[in-house]
């Protein structure tokens, strides 16, 4: 196919293109006789000897080969008295590491090892090339090549046709060093699609994958706050497995802001320290309209992780996330988390046992919480172990759980429990799977102040309280399946009743079981509460249908159900929940997927007396890996106004990207709040609050990644102020990333 698009006129940027010659091959040259590793291997189409001056000339596809450096060439000349060798017409030369050089005359000595190259085109193993006018190999594989160019980007057009490359290197001098795998420049310009060339000081980076040390990839960005900002990372290369990067962030607006990352690995783990720290003005009660207005502070922030495998059973695991104030992270964009969880975890995990110790801490960055009231989580201790029943079979699973949490300026509350599950799995003659399900637990309490819990029903009794729980559950599925449509359809009628006696709750402190409310996921869990401080003590009878499709390249998930109170006693689950009434609220979940295409998750919650939608959630997503929609919406709809943790919602998400060329796309995404004081008393959202937008356009191809993009806050907190702010990335491979 004949190539339509032309080249520059650039005599160096058409060397990089490959040339007409396969690189000698791997293993010894086949019907040449074994030869010592000092000694030359060699064949050729024809071969002539001048015993006089003791001249060898080689001649029609010439291959030589001496300790692991390879030479193919039209023609070569071996004076065996100087031991000069020279090679002429579509050579190529391949060093022991996988590096091809090519060129239209080379002067070697029999080591193959060193000598000059006119029109030098090397190949690295690694990834990328340089071309040169002449190059030079030195005998430990060192290559100087004059008035050179590198570039690590494809060369071809997926036709095949040649191109210039998206970026490239023009240097006076290019020095490649293959024993530590990284190219040295002098006088050195970079040229970006063909665009006049941008000088750059002297300077080295590695190739291929390798890291060392080095400046990364700058980045430019702007916001409201801050002004123009200039980010140099440095990567100081410690050892092998460890590393340090070290961020000036220069702004225009405010000082200067240092960032530090450090990462090891090792044979057992690997853990990553990662922080900040600047000083600038902070707004201490976050309402601040003017930030000129608040004082200079020190801030900053420290986020650690780590992971350990002691042998395969034991490991041990931390987090840890701390700021100086509650609006750093997102007046410097480093992130919006609303809390900051600091963990630390050691667990050993078995084929039928688990056993974990762990401890956690909160802070607080939403702006009406005291952190006083953070809990404090220290020890929580849970064991449990899965054993087969001996006497009428099935399986036995014990737990033990013990947790402590403490305020340090309210509720403080311990908790210990030890609880016994056993489940037996039978099927019918008629295809029904029954199981049957007995549950008992007991429970010791202790709290302390309970009086500086805000919601009543949490607080529980002063003092020390001790609970029993104990339920039978009997479920039973029949699965109707069949073939349609060239595919396969499953309906699977379900029916559960659970029996459970009063539970002693309101006097239990409520730590962890209180966003409750009904939907696909706990509509047959033995209880609906979530955690352990709630049970759910009503006898009940729960019934649904689950359905499925499998057609090629398409399937549909789909379940629903509703609950039915067998006892008449009040239950303690909220109003609004879906849970409150004898009869509960309609609630389901519909999955939709064709192919790698269109995927669609919707989630609902029906109130039972007037089909009032209370929970509607759907995520979906339309495209393929370069041009897709994702759309996700969510409104609570449950008219519960005085507990914080049921407060109803709406929202919306959408994001996208277009594919508009082959290496251009565009992309957005956007939250919108649309909660309005109908839904939340407590909301200061008009219906249609903007939360925070993005927009920006990208280049990508195979060695560079160019972008800007525009992102808007609508929101302000503190000094962390409403705004445009713009981001500049800029990536080329094996500069900087």
């Amino acid at each position: 196919m004949a190539c339509a698009i032309g080249l520059a006129t650039s005599a160096v940027a058409q060397e990089l293109q490959d040339r007409p010659v396969a690189p000698p091959g791997a293993g010894p040259i086949a019907g040449a006789p074994p030869a010592a590793d000092d000694q030359v291997q060699f064949a050729a189409g024809a071969l002539e000897y001048d015993s006089e001056g003791d001249i060898v000339t080689a001649k029609g596809d010439v291959r030589m080969i001496r300790q692991g450096q390879r030479l193919r060439a039209d023609q070569v000349v071996w004076n065996r008295k100087t031991g000069k060798v020279v090679a002429t017409g579509n050579i190529a030369v391949t060093n022991p590491q996988g590096d091809i050089a090519y060129g239209d005359r080379i002067d070697l000595t029999d080591t193959l090892k060193d000598g000059v190259v006119d029109n030098m085109l090397v190949v690295l193993e690694q990834g990328g090339r340089l071309a040169a006018v002449k190059g030079t190999r030195s005998e430990d594989g060192t290559v100087t090549l004059e008035t050179a160019a590198y570039t690590p980007c494809a060369v071809e057009t997926s036709k095949g046709c040649p191109k210039e490359p998206s970026w490239k290197i023009t240097a006076i001098k290019v020095t490649y060093r293959p024993d530590r795998q990284r190219v040295y420049y002098a006088g050195g310009r970079l040229d970006l699609f063909g665009l006049p060339a941008l000088p750059l000081p002297r300077f080295s980076h590695p190739v291929g994958g390798s890291s060392d040390s080095g400046l990364l990839s700058p980045q430019f960005s702007y916001s409201r706050v801050n002004g123009l900002e200039l980010a140099t990372p440095y990567f100081i290369k410690l050892a092998p497995d460890r590393g340090l990067t070290l961020t000036p962030h220069i702004y225009s607006s405010v000082l200067p802001m240092a960032e530090a990352d450090y990462s090891q690995l090792s044979g057992r783990g690997a853990f990553r320290l990662h922080g900040y720290v600047t000083e600038s003005r902070r707004s201490d009660d976050l309402n601040t309209v003017d930030p000129s207005d608040t004082e200079m502070a020190l801030r900053g922030y420290i986020d650690g992780v780590a992971r350990y495998q002691f042998t395969p059973e034991w490991s041990a695991s931390g987090s840890l996330r701390l700021a100086t104030d509650r609006t750093f992270l997102r007046r410097y964009d480093i992130s919006r988390d609303d809390r900051l969880r600091n963990t630390a975890t050691l667990q050993r995990i078995g084929t039928d046992s688990y056993f974990s110790i762990s401890g956690w801490a909160v802070q607080t960055l939403r702006v009406n919480d005291k952190q006083g009231l953070q809990p404090i989580a220290l020890p929580e201790i849970d064991y449990r172990r899965r054993f087969a029943d001996p006497l009428l079979g099935g399986r036995v699973e014990l737990q033990v759980n013990s947790l402590a949490l403490t305020r340090t300026d309210g509720q403080d509350t311990q908790r210990a429990f030890a609880s016994l599950r056993w489940d037996l799995r039978r099927l019918t003659n008629w295809g029904q799977e029954v199981t049957f399900t007995a549950f008992a637990r007991g429970d010791a309490y202790n709290a302390n102040d309970t009086l500086s819990t805000a919601v009543v029903t949490y607080r529980g009794t002063e003092g020390f309280q001790g609970r029993a729980i104990g339920a039978l559950a009997a479920d039973m599925k029949w699965p109707f399946v069949g073939s349609f449509l060239g595919g396969t359809q499953r309906l699977t009628p379900r029916v559960q009743l659970v029996a459970a006696p009063r539970v002693k709750n309101l006097s239990i402190p409520n730590e962890d079981s209180r966003a409750v409310d009904l939907d696909d996921t706990n509509l047959f869990a033995l209880n609906r509460f979530p955690g352990y401080d709630r049970f759910e003590d009503s006898s009940r009878a729960t019934y649904g249908a689950d359905y499925a499709l499998d057609l090629p390249g398409f399937s549909l998930d789909a379940v629903v159900g509703q609950s039915y109170r067998l006892s008449t006693r009040a239950t303690i689950l909220p109003d609004g929940t879906g849970l409150s009434d004898r009869f509960s609220d309609y609630t389901g979940r519909t999955e939709v997927r064709f192919r790698d295409f269109v995927s669609l998750v919707h989630r609902y919650r029906l109130d039972k007396d007037s089909f009032r939608v209370r929970r509607n959630e759907v995520d979906a997503t339309v495209g393929s890996r370069s041009t897709y929609a994702l759309v996700g919406y969510l409104k609570l709809n449950r008219d519960i106004d005085q507990t914080e943790d049921l407060r109803d919602r709406e929202e919306v998400r959408v994001g996208g990207r277009v594919q508009i060329a082959r290496f251009w796309s565009v992309f957005g995404s956007a939250i919108v709040d649309l909660t309005n004081r109908d839904e939340d008393v407590l909301s200061l959202a008009d219906g249609f609050d903007p939360i925070r937008h993005r927009l920006g356009v990208q280049y990508e191809d195979d060695c560079i990644r160019l972008g800007v993009t525009w992102r808007r806050d609508y929101r302000q907190i503190g000094d962390a102020r409403k705004g445009n702010n713009f981001l500049l990335t800029l990536a080329l491979t094996n500069l900087g990333r």
